[in-house]
Formats: structure tokens, sequence, C-alpha cells
């Protein structure tokens, strides 16, 4: 892990694999940085860039008080410093929460290009009626921490449901280990809860916008959504893939993400 400071003072820590274009990879929801290890040999011939998302890990304000805009504008600015770090004009690659941040981070940041999976944005009817980070919360000031992750894994991981969850969760490489992000998760799904997709997102850098035909129903509205608020963007849906899709289906995914790049090289 490569730690450093921005100009602003932000504390950076990130690591990097390789050399080339650097390619800044942000890790969604209950993932770690670890998400990104089944995609990294695709893009050996760039620096990928992995950072640690604030509050995963490193610091950020935990007071009740921090509104959800604000958890979502400090990830972005998080972002931002990150991209002035770097050497070179870097892509941005998103996943989830991460994908939304690159969207946002990219209205006012060099970069080459924006590659997203599922960004997390609410349609409005959805958005409307979410409640996850409140049943959440209840369950973590309940003591039943487990059980507030479990809610979360079942929305966004498994919307059509799941036949065994706990023996899914006993395969699953990050449990239990993810249970100890409970909160950081709730923040989250607070600002995403609030977030409302502008008519128009002001990203100069072309965009790919990724989603999958086993993921949630809500996402793949929303990525829709995005494609058509983008001056520059390409939508592709790839058939029989979840919301995991980066770390589900490397080769696949990295093959569209080439065809996208070449026309910006």
């Amino acid at each position: 892990m490569v730690s450093t400071q921005s100009s602003d003072g932000t504390e950076i820590a990130y690591e990097r694999h390789g050399d080339g274009q650097p390619l800044i990879c942000l890790h969604g929801g209950m993932a770690p940085r670890q998400y990104w290890n089944a995609v990294l040999p695709y893009f050996d011939e760039y620096a990928a860039v992995i950072p640690q998302r604030p509050g995963f890990g490193t610091c950020i304000n935990d007071s009740a008080e921090t509104r959800p805009g604000e958890i979502l504008d400090h990830e972005v600015q998080y972002v931002r410093s990150l991209v002035d770090t770097v050497d070179g004009e870097p892509i941005l690659f998103g996943h989830s929460y991460g994908a939304l941040t690159a969207v946002e981070a990219a209205t006012d940041a060099a970069v080459k290009a924006v590659l997203t999976y599922e960004p997390a944005v609410l349609p409005d009817d959805y958005r409307n009626n979410a409640d996850l980070a409140d049943r959440m919360a209840a369950l973590i000031k309940n003591g039943e921490r487990q059980e507030a992750v479990k809610r979360y894994i079942e929305q966004v991981l498994h919307p059509d449901g799941i036949d065994d969850l706990d023996t899914w969760l006993a395969e699953w490489p990050v449990w239990p280990d993810c249970v100890k992000l409970a909160e950081e998760v709730v923040r989250m799904n607070r600002a995403v809860e609030q977030y409302q997709l502008p008519a128009t997102l002001d990203v100069p850098a072309p965009v790919l916008v990724m989603t999958g035909t086993n993921g949630p129903d809500f996402l793949r509205e929303s990525a829709c959504g995005i494609h058509e608020a983008l001056p520059h963007s390409r939508l592709i849906e790839f058939d029989g893939i979840s919301h995991s899709g980066p770390g589900e289906a490397p080769g696949l995914i990295s093959a569209e993400v080439e065809s996208f790049l070449q026309q910006y090289q």
C-alpha cells in the first residue's frame, strides 16, 4: 500500500500493480480492494491503481450527524485527489458505488475515459420507497450485525431470492470479515438513497456503462438513465451476468472494455 498526500492535504492510500497508463479501480459496497484481483490479469498493460475507499479502512467522520451527501462528496473528492496524484491521464473503472463515485468525479477531473459497471443509482420510484439503510441500522443497533449485512446481500446481490443464503455465504470469500464494514455500508446506502440522478451529467470523457441481465432490475434501469444523461457514452448489457460482473466474468467484460478504449487511443 502506497500512502501519500495530495496538494490539498488529502491522505491518499492505494495499491499499484504494473506499469503503463493508470487504471484507477474503485470498489463497491461490501467488496474490499481484493475484489479487483480477478480483473487485474486482464489489464496487465495498464498500471492498476486500487485505492482504499474512505471509511473502508481509512478514516472519515464517523459522526451520526454526517449528511449522506457529504459521504458521497468526500469520496468523490478523494478520487479527484487521486487522479491528480498519479502520473498521466488515468482511466476510471468503478463497480456499483465505486461506479457512481467515478462518474461524479469525472465531472471535474482530467480522465481519459470512465468505465462503469451498474452504478449505484436508484430510479425515482424505487428511491422514494428505499429503506435498506434504516433496516440495517435498526439491526445493528440491536446487535444483529450479521443480519444487517445479510439484508444488503439479499437486496443487492440476490434481489430475486436465494434458496440457501448461509450456504452461499460460507463460500463467499469476504464473509464474515465484511461484517465489520456494516456501519460504512449503512452510510453508503443512505447516500445512494438520497442521490438523485440529474438530467445531464457533464462528463467530458467517454463513458462505458455496463450492466447484466441477472442483476437487480432497478440497477439496469438506472444504467439506461445514466447512459441517457451522459453526452458521450456507450451502454452494453451482458446476458446472464449479475451485479458482481467484473469479478464474475472478468474476461468477457475486459474484452468489451478494450474494444471501447481502442476508439480513444
